[in-house]
């Protein structure tokens, strides 16, 4: 695959992806729910993912075969699908609705934990690889589980106070 500096066509494909896909996300956190706005931004966010997630596994270069990036990018396809698959069935029951917050807040939580320990990786402070990638993703879960209740709670209200556009 053709180079660019150091990295191929896949691997910018990835960084972008998951640029768009942290923009996104975030706007779809702090967005009010249910909007014609947040399925957009929700769209955006799911698209994104796909790509990123996708071309995760083309990359083989650190381990040489699938290895646990490849483990986590699974992991994540399989809770943007879970996300989606609860928002898509009908009739929509509250408890559909709150399923697909869950897994998309999670979804989201899991790409920032990837971020960041893709942050402390690069950083390389003295530790090794694997110490750096667990104290990044385990800081992310657990903020992102301290408030994951209250968020659920609070959103779950603003949907069942939208209308229809």
């Amino acid at each position: 695959m053709k180079e660019i500096g150091s990295y191929t066509f896949l691997s910018w494909a990835h960084i972008g992806a998951a640029l768009l896909a942290m923009v996104f996300g975030a706007l779809v956190l702090l967005r009010r729910k249910g909007t014609r706005g947040h399925r957009r931004t929700g769209h955006v966010y799911v698209a994104s993912m796909a790509v990123l997630n996708a071309t995760a596994f083309g990359m083989y270069r650190l381990f040489g075969t699938f290895g646990p990036f490849h483990v986590a990018a699974v992991v994540s396809a399989l809770t943007v699908f879970a996300g989606m698959r609860a928002i898509r069935l009908r009739p929509r029951t509250v408890r559909q609705v709150e399923l697909h917050l869950v897994f998309m807040y999670w979804s989201v939580l899991g790409l920032y934990a990837a971020f960041f320990s893709e942050v402390m990786v690069r950083v390389r402070i003295n530790a090794t690889f694997m110490v750096l990638v667990s104290i990044a993703t385990a800081t992310t879960i657990l903020l992102g589980a301290l408030f994951q209740n209250r968020l659920v709670r609070r959103w779950s209200a603003e949907v069942q106070n939208v209308r229809p556009e």
